[in-house]
């Protein structure tokens, strides 16, 4: 059977892979909706891209809480 042969290493490396997909898509849909609003008011451009920062920063922590994890069990 195909899971009595995944390792300790390759179970931790595929539930980080996994776990890496929602932070991944996040990030992009958040760049993509900043975008779009600087595209309509290039006034709040400053404004949006604080804030565009601001959450790419949270989602990516929760990218590094899951290799953290990884790590640690």
């Amino acid at each position: 059977m195909i899971l009595a042969e995944i390792t300790d290493t390759g179970l931790a490396a595929l539930t980080y892979g996994i776990g890496a997909l929602g932070p991944g898509i996040g990030i992009g849909y958040l760049v993509g909706q900043a975008v779009q609003a600087m595209a309509r008011q290039p006034e709040a451009a400053g404004m949006v891209r604080t804030t565009m920062f601001l959450g790419i920063a949270f989602t990516e922590a929760l990218a590094l809480i899951g290799i953290v994890t990884g790590f640690i069990f």
